[in-house]
């Protein structure tokens, strides 16, 4: 009886002991101990939903609160998607860091959360579905996400590493970002000369005079050519977008016209729209 007695105390001063180390601890670590909690039960954890038809691909996009995607689980249940909630903490599975240079946020945060365990095709696009004014830049007679992203030829992308969603070359090419022009109204060529030394190295001289691609944040892209580029590199992309102080308009700019140099092509990429339009495989 005496011994059980003892047991019991022990096991009570033992947990007591446990709790105030680890109320102490709580304390002192407090702010290591938050970035455990939310790397690990945060919405930046790489998770993506997968449904039962769900095949080797993913659509990757960003949205706020007033826009409707629901065409994407609807519609596209053979992909496996990732939609960022940017303004929205309490809904959703997946929101980015911060609310901050428009879709290049979300875009960034799911190639290095999901880096280890990418899909091998990934299309990049807007939460819009369709219709004029909205989806202007959407690439067919009714200015449908839908019909575009059906109709991506997944061999195509293979093949090519990067395809731009758009094949329109106007707006973007041949040279929508002309690094050497000085007035005061082109923020897209000021912000350009700060963000390409960080993000690629070297100094402004070594920035191309003309960048360009088609127009607007819509893409697609392999895993392979995702690979190319360490983890490191896409952590460092966020972190300028993340420090910038210039406006999410001009910054979300500059990845506009970044995405094709990310993933291997020239600085002005806009290839004949009979080769955009009519791909081999």
């Amino acid at each position: 009886m005496l011994g059980s007695r003892f047991r019991h105390r022990y096991s009570w001063s033992a947990a007591a002991v446990f709790l105030l180390s680890v109320t102490f601890l709580s304390w002192s670590s407090l702010p290591r101990f938050l970035d455990v909690w939310n790397n690990l039960f945060s919405g930046n954890r790489a998770w993506i939903y997968r449904g039962p038809e769900a095949e080797d691909k993913a659509v990757i996009l960003a949205k706020i609160k007033a826009e409707d995607v629901s065409w994407v689980t609807n519609e596209l249940p053979d992909w496996q998607q990732a939609i960022y909630y940017m303004d929205d903490p309490v809904n959703g599975t997946l929101h980015p860091p911060k609310n901050k240079g428009r879709e290049a946020m979300a875009y960034l945060t799911f190639l290095i959360d999901h880096y280890d365990n990418l899909p091998s095709s990934m299309v990049f696009v807007h939460p819009h579905l369709e219709g004029w004014p909205a989806a202007w830049h959407t690439d067919n007679e009714v200015y449908n996400n839908l019909k575009n992203i059906r109709s991506l030829r997944l061999g195509y992308l293979q093949e090519q590493g990067y395809v731009n969603m758009r094949c329109l070359h106007v707006p973007g090419c041949p040279d929508e970002i002309q690094i050497l022009r000085e007035e005061e109204d082109r923020t897209a060529e000021q912000a350009m000369r700060e963000a390409w030394p960080y993000m690629f190295g070297g100094t402004q001289s070594d920035i191309p005079e003309a960048i360009a691609q088609p127009c607007c944040s819509q893409f697609a892209v392999s895993k392979t050519q995702v690979l190319k580029r360490s983890k490191k590199e896409y952590i460092r992309y966020r972190q300028w977008l993340l420090d910038t102080e210039v406006d999410d308009a001009t910054s979300g700019r500059v990845f506009e016209y970044l995405w094709h140099v990310i993933f291997g092509r020239d600085a002005v990429y806009c290839p004949p729209l009979q080769e955009c339009w009519f791909p081999t495989l």
